[in-house]
Formats: structure tokens, sequence, C-alpha cells
């Protein structure tokens, strides 16, 4: 059982196999955890083997690098077989989730459409703007969440990405500094927190203590959080004041490792960060990172988390971080001017939490530039802001509380509404008010009834260039769903489509599984809808029930 809308009901989700993602790795690099280093013995070569350094970054936990010539698959099963290892796992490569667009020296408050959107104010990107005219008041309600608070500088965020433009014109008197540090002798651990300098961060990509940022993501989210407020120059993050800390795992190519991510954590929390921001993902299933995560959680501190940028489903194919079932870890989708997922925007009704502004979003980048990214990478950081407002305002709180009310406080939207957990984007007045939206009625989970119906399947395996629909109705239904009883579609090529009553898009369905729940259409009818292309044909996909209530 996964926890779906807050309050509102729990579902029952059948078991679905997930998709496979591309996931990148260190080819000459494990992380293991032992059950117990210091009554430690195995016979196991690897471990005693000298050659192999190993290094301790976590409790218990080593960075283990053997030959390249080694089959890490096989050498993980050895491990994860050893009585004294508690778990083995590849160390995973992790990428920046934003795209870079366009490079501006105009950069003016009125731009910021994800904090004021006036209907006509998107910045152009390298493609040009998202549509011609926006929606207007489609935003994070950023001017009056402001007339109850603008930030404080007590809270600390730490941006966990590929470092930040500390100099920046519109970031420096927002940066966190190391007191100790800075006033101390260089190469001395002058605070004695295990890192040396590590005057406004750390760099656990090159292992130093400056986060520089070499490749502009990090300040380019570290400014959408905490660009200063009325200095003549630039833009304005959510937050007028804070402390953004430069944690540095990501290269100034874009890419960490599992190893450097749960390091940053653990300094993030041993500096005392309120709030982590994650714009990043794309690695394996990890569980050192998790506990990682968890550590953090233990802590208190707020983990957001990007969702993606594969306009994927995060139920059937997960993204990591932002998939951990943590009570700390907010997962984040992207909006565009026009109140829609963003295209890009990976979603999840079980997964994901909120959406953020996404598309075509100014702020800092190195060297005193302004900068136009697109991705869930910069929806993050405007929720990390409001939840920096959030923390100036009230203070410190349980993480799972703080979540809940972000998603009963967002504005719900029915083109995303089914596509992510709240079914809404953030408001910060809302959040900063306490007050709750409202939302349709949704579907008692104990309600549903199961009806039979003449098969609706492919041939197995099925023809090239096939389109055919077929439109299920239960009279006098108030909801309806389909189960899917087994699917093997090829990805990204052929897709099953599901529609409601009304038309509207409900999920799209590709890769291997079974028994799938649909999301539900309001009505009695939902229409499904197969297309193939001319290419790879799979086994195809078979209906025999659709599910109902009156």
């Amino acid at each position: 059982m996964r926890k779906l809308l807050f309050g509102a009901m729990m579902v029952a989700v059948s078991t679905v196999s997930y998709a496979k993602v591309s996931e990148e790795f260190v080819a000459n690099e494990l992380i293991v955890k032992l059950k117990d280093s210091k009554r430690y013995h195995t016979n196991n070569r690897v471990l005693l083997n000298k050659e192999n350094d190993k290094k301790l970054i976590a409790e218990d936990t080593y960075l283990v690098k053997v030959s390249t010539k080694t089959n890490l698959d096989y050498l993980i099963i050895q491990l994860n077989n050893d009585p004294s290892v508690e778990y083995a796992e590849k160390n995973y490569i992790y990428h920046a989730i934003g795209l870079k667009e366009l490079q501006t020296n105009d950069p003016k408050f009125s731009n910021l459409w994800g904090l004021v959107n006036t209907g006509s104010n998107e910045p152009a990107s390298s493609s040009g703007n998202s549509s011609r005219t926006g929606v207007q008041g489609v935003d994070i309600n950023a001017l009056n969440a402001w007339k109850i608070n603008k930030g404080d500088k007590r809270i600390k965020i730490a941006v966990i990405d590929t470092g930040i433009d500390y100099n920046h014109e519109d970031l420096k008197s927002n940066i966190w500094t190391n007191t100790l540090e800075a006033n101390g002798l260089p190469g001395v651990d002058d605070d004695n927190n295990g890192y040396i300098d590590d005057i406004h961060g750390y760099d656990f990509a090159n292992s130093d203590g400056d986060p520089m940022d070499g490749n502009g993501h990090g300040t380019h989210c570290s400014g959408t959080i905490g660009a200063i407020h009325d200095n003549g120059v630039g833009v304005a993050g959510v937050m007028s004041e804070v402390q953004l800390i430069g944690i540095k795992f990501l290269t100034d190519q874009g890419s960490g490792t599992t190893a450097n991510a749960i390091a940053a954590i653990d300094y993030a929390v041993k500096i005392g960060a309120d709030i982590m921001s994650n714009s990043w993902g794309g690695g394996g299933y990890s569980k050192a990172l998790e506990e990682a995560i968890e550590r953090a959680n233990r802590a208190g501190i707020i983990f957001t988390a990007a969702a993606g940028n594969n306009n994927t489903d995060n139920n059937t194919t997960p993204q990591y971080p932002a998939n951990y079932d943590l009570e700390n870890i907010i997962s984040v989708a992207a909006y565009n001017y026009n109140d829609q997922l963003a295209s890009f925007s990976c979603y999840g009704s079980n997964t994901v939490h909120v959406a953020g502004p996404g598309r075509n979003i100014l702020s800092t980048t190195p060297n005193n530039k302004y900068e136009v990214y697109s991705g869930t990478s910069m929806a993050t950081p405007h929720i990390s802001g409001v939840i920096g407002l959030y923390l100036s305002e009230y203070g410190s709180t349980d993480p799972k509380a703080l979540r809940d009310e972000l998603m009963s406080t967002s504005v719900y939207n029915k083109s995303y509404g089914r596509k992510i957990i709240s079914g809404g984007r953030v408001d910060a007045y809302n959040f900063l008010a306490k007050i709750n939206t409202e939302r349709p009625e949704t579907p008692n989970p104990n309600e549903w009834q199961t009806q039979g119906v003449q098969i609706f399947e492919t041939n197995h395996p099925y023809y090239n260039n096939v389109d055919t629909t077929r439109t299920f109705t239960v009279p006098g239904a108030k909801f309806v769903r389909v189960i899917i009883d087994n699917y093997d579609i090829e990805r990204f090529y052929d897709v099953l489509k599901i529609f409601s009553a009304s038309g509207d898009l409900i999920d799209s369905v590709d890769g291997v599984g079974q028994n799938f729940v649909s999301g539900y259409s309001e009505g009695d009818s939902i229409t499904v809808n197969f297309k193939s292309d001319k290419s790879v044909n799979q086994w195809g996909f078979i209906i025999s029930e659709v599910q109902f209530i009156k």
C-alpha cells in the first residue's frame, strides 16, 4: 500500500514491473556496508586485497576500488552472500537535471514569471517562449507571501549541486560563511569538523574546501532560492535573506557519484542545514544513498528533489533520489507558463508530491551573468525557497507534517491533477497563511466494484502501424478505471493511452508490467487507444475488466 492524496484516500496499488532506466556507474568502484566493521571477519579476497583501495564514507560503509577487469555484477552477488556484509552495490553516477538555454544580460524582476506571472512576462529561451501568452496568476504567489515573510538569515539551505559562484553580485551577501575557517589559518581544520578551509561549503567532487561553480547549474538554482532583493542588479530569489551553502558533488561537467552524494548529504547534516535542495538524479536505487537521506530525516532536514526530465511516470520508472519513500523527501515536478505540466517533466500519482515553475526560468549564473534554464531542476529551488519562507516564519517542524501542509495548501489544477499526489502547484501565500485548498471529489477506495468486459487485446505480438481504440461504458457510474492484465509494449515508440470521458489524458503506458490499475475517469466511460509504429513489435497487452463506483 502506498500513500496517495493526503487525508483523502488510501489505494492498494497492484504490483507493476518497473521499467528499466539507464543507470551509469563507476566501472571499478563499489559501495559496501559491513554489519559491524569493528568485528569484521571475512574470507572475501576482494575486501582483503590490499591493492583494492577502501575509503570510509559513512558509518560501516566503504567505497571500494577494484580492478577495472572485475565483473562488478558477479562481485556484488559474492559480497551480498557474505554474512559480514549488509549490502554491496554499484557507485552510481548522477547528473544535473536542467537544460541550459539562453544567456541574457538584461535581468529584470519582471521576467520572473515563476514569482509573478502577468501572462506576458516569460523570458524567451533558445527555442523561444513556451507560448505567446501565459495564464496570469499562475505562479508561487510570491508578492502576497512576502507580506508575511521574506526570509531569514538564520535559515541555512544546502544547495547540493555543481557548487555556487559565491562571489556573484546577486548572491554574495546571502552566502553562508564558516567564520572559524574564514578567520583561521589556511590549510588547517579550524572548526574541527573534518574539512579544511570549508569557508562557504565543500567540494566533494575534487576533495577540497572550494565549492566554486564551474558549470552554472548550482548557481542558477541558488539564485532562484536566494538572489538578493533591492540591490539594483539582477533578479530576486524566493527568499530575500537566507544562508546558501555551496555543497559541490557534481563536477563542472555536471555529473557525480553516489559516494560523493552521500558525503555531501552527511556534511550538510553536520553543519546544520535546514533544507537540502537537490536538482539532480539518474542513478539506480542505492541503499547507501537512501540511508544518508534518512539520516537527514532523523535530523529534521527537508530534502527537496527534482522529479526528473524524462516525461515518464515515476510510479513505474523510478527516478532517484526523488523516488525514495522517506518522509523528508519532497519530489517536485515542473509546470509551465500556462499552468500545464511541462512537456519534459516526470510525474507520478503515487510518487511526485507537488509542482513548481520550471520552464524558461531566469536566474543567476557564474561571473555575474544571468541565463534562462528549464527543468525540474528549476522547479525544485522554487519549492526549497518557499519552504525556507515557512521555516523563517514558523521555525523548524516535522518534515512529514510540513510536506503534508505544502500539498494541502497547493492550488489544484485538472491538467496535472491526476499526475502528482497533491494534484497542485505550490502557493507560497497559502502555505504561509495555512489556507487549505479545495480538491474535487475523489473515489472512495473501498467502493470500487469489478466488472468483466469483452476482452480488448492486441495480437501477440502486435502488428506494425496499429491504431485501435475501445471505449468502456458502465451506465450510471461516477468513476471508471481499467485494469491492464499484462502488457509488453516497446518503450518510447509504441504506447497505450487512457482517456477520461471528457477526453483528458489519464495515463500513457509502455514497457513491461502486469495488473496495472489506471487512473480514474470521472463519469461512466473510459477510452483506451493503442498505437504502434512500423518497427519493433512486442507481445502487446490484454484488458479483461474495468472497475467502477456508482
